[in-house]
């Protein structure tokens, strides 16, 4: 299953681990999907983009209310790769 699929799927605590661990064999494999390579831009960029969780998920068709904590952590791990 690639990536950003993983993490949508993403609906329990064994779940985010899992896509944790594929995450991080991902970014081990090959950090060209990465522009925040270092830990203080990655958890700036996570930061940045839970504070706008909510127009993600508009845009999605869907209500930051509804999405599972796990999922919602799934997604700003794979969201702060690449958020600026």
């Amino acid at each position: 299953m690639e990536l950003a699929e993983q993490a949508r799927a993403v609906s329990s605590h064994a779940e985010l681990v899992a896509f944790i661990t594929a995450l991080v064999a991902d970014q081990q494999r090959d950090d060209t999907g990465f522009m925040n390579v270092d830990l203080g831009s990655f958890l700036e960029a996570m930061g940045g983009w839970l504070a706008d969780a909510d127009g993600f998920y508009q845009n999605q068709g869907e209500q930051l209310a509804q999405q599972s904590p796990w999922r919602l952590m799934a997604d700003a791990l794979m969201a702060a790769r690449t958020y600026e």
